[in-house]
């Protein structure tokens, strides 16, 4: 998946069937369904892929136990369905994990115990495993650093984990693979139209400030949280449509959670539900849902929703976290469609919207990251019919995604790039330079930034650091020790010089600010 070859694929087309604006996880799986159909698809991205909401999730892959609690039961079945998709054409990137319940009230065991028994049964052959109760001594075998006072027992469920924006990666690589042209840091600045109906975008590439105009026969907005902005370009009499929230993850020690085992705290003072899970060798705890009215692309937490993570984790763990201890904290926008209290996020629909505008701008909003394949059938359904009345049959349930593999473990440290290991193999063991770890506490070797420079679009410090290798999102200190190093070795790639990197490091060194704890709250 290369920048360049894309960019001169555009010059070449005249009129696209389907344009894409928006890069997450709806947008990506959009222009994955659009090109396995055999439409002219062509999806612009204004900043990285992900960069947005797509690779602020909690990393999983689940059927929703909140919305089964909210008696949300078409979104859980929808969920479920599609979680077992994932996994079946993705399985380098997911995986089954296993969830404990811990048991503190007499009446909490039947409760749960019975629905979670529920949640398996709405799996059905999709299921990823049984529940079944657990006694005190068995719950903290599995969880030994668990709160042991007042625990009477647990339960045990299992849910689907995943790396977000490396399966966004993988999904872009897919579309491309299908025919797709697919660029980031491409800005999407007004429409095109005719006799009031859109027939295109006028776009500006980020990278040289050339301007383009892209015809297309339908124009797609998936762009999360922003949303609004692009149906006022299109209409400025149309109302907003999207409220948000806004979710807070913090990252700890693998020491307060020594296990593959991942905690579901079913109830917090708020009625929430809130997860400490493995991952990448840390612990990430999360989330909150905070009403949101400014919509950033780099949003920061609030001191009260660090304060209500921490509080509510302690009351599970033998070894209380506080600030200390934070390695990096991210937070994602949620896009959710507006309702009549919009200061009760947390019981808005996780439901996607699909709107149609006059002009035919469709906007798709709304949803979670496990249903963005059925988003992505719906909305292409909706746009195929502006191209022709026999719609074509969509093809990705059972599409696999780039990177494809199930035997991970062959590939050790490199497992989650699924079959392009072997490829990234070979560029460590042509240059031993290439072999070299970037810091001593992390499996990142330095080939995997020239390969993700030659194969994933990374074109800044940023787009390795937190989307391609995560590390930015586990540790902000690791990450600011190994930015100069990184950016020199994309520079050499891209051939840009001293004053290129200088200002990469500097910009990296602000982004760094949004995850660092320190940054944040020591002011």
């Amino acid at each position: 998946m290369n920048r360049d070859i894309m960019l001169k694929n555009l010059n070449n087309t005249e009129v696209f069937d389907i344009a894409i604006i928006g890069g997450g996880a709806t947008g990506l799986y959009s222009a994955v369904d659009a090109a396995s159909r055999g439409y002219k698809v062509i999806l612009i991205e204004q900043s990285d892929f992900g960069k947005g909401t797509s690779s602020k999730s909690t990393k999983l892959a689940h059927g929703g136990v909140r919305y089964l609690q909210q008696g949300n039961i078409s979104l859980v079945l929808d969920a479920l369905k599609e979680r077992g998709l994932l996994r079946r054409n993705a399985p380098h990137l997911v995986h089954d994990l296993p969830f404990i319940v811990p048991i503190y009230d007499w009446w909490e065991g039947p409760f749960y115990g019975i629905g979670l028994k529920l949640y398996d049964l709405m799996a059905g052959s999709e299921g990823f495993g049984s529940s079944k109760m657990l006694s005190k001594e068995e719950t903290l075998k599995y969880i030994p650093t668990l709160e042991p006072e007042g625990l009477k027992s647990g339960v045990i469920y299992y849910d689907g984990q995943f790396n977000d924006s490396r399966l966004l990666i993988n999904m872009a690589q897919t579309a491309a693979e299908q025919g797709a042209i697919i660029i980031n840091y491409f800005r999407a600045d007004d429409f095109i139209k005719c006799d009031n109906l859109i027939t295109g975008i006028f776009a500006t590439d980020v990278e040289t400030n050339i301007k383009y105009e892209i015809n297309a026969k339908v124009v797609i907005n998936s762009t999360g949280v922003f949303s609004d902005q692009l149906r006022l370009k299109d209409n400025p009499d149309t109302h907003n449509l999207i409220t948000a929230s806004q979710g807070v993850h913090i990252v700890l020690n693998k020491k307060f959670l020594p296990t593959e085992y991942a905690i579901m705290v079913p109830h917090t003072d708020d009625g929430r539900i809130i997860f400490a899970v493995p991952w990448l060798n840390k612990v990430i705890v999360g989330t909150t849902d905070t009403p949101i009215y400014n919509y950033d692309i780099e949003p920061k937490p609030q001191k009260e929703e660090v304060d209500f993570l921490l509080k509510h984790i302690a009351r599970y763990l033998t070894k209380n976290p506080d600030y200390n201890d934070i390695q990096s904290i991210f937070t994602g926008l949620r896009p959710l469609v507006k309702s009549h209290d919009t200061n009760n996020t947390s019981s808005i629909s996780r439901d996607h919207h699909i709107e149609i505008a006059r002009s035919g701008l469709i906007t798709i909003t709304g949803g979670k990251w496990t249903t963005a394949r059925k988003m992505a059938e719906d909305v292409i359904n909706k746009a195929a019919m502006f191209i022709s009345p026999n719609v074509k049959n969509c093809i990705t349930q059972t599409l696999q995604i780039h990177g494809y593999h199930m035997h991970n473990e062959i590939f050790g440290d490199l497992a989650e790039y699924g079959s392009d290991a072997t490829q990234i193999n070979t560029i460590i063991n042509n240059n031993t330079e290439y072999n070299e770890l970037l810091h001593p506490s992390y499996s990142i070797r330095k080939g995997e930034v020239i390969w993700s420079v030659r194969n994933e679009m990374t074109l800044t410090t940023e787009d390795f650091m937190a989307r391609r290798s995560r590390l930015l999102f586990i540790d902000t200190a690791a990450s600011l020790s190994i930015a100069k190093a990184v950016t020199k070795l994309i520079a050499t790639e891209r051939n840009k010089n001293e004053q290129w990197i200088n200002n990469q490091i500097n910009s990296f060194n602000e982004t760094l600010k949004c995850y660092d704890a320190k940054s944040i709250f020591d002011k």
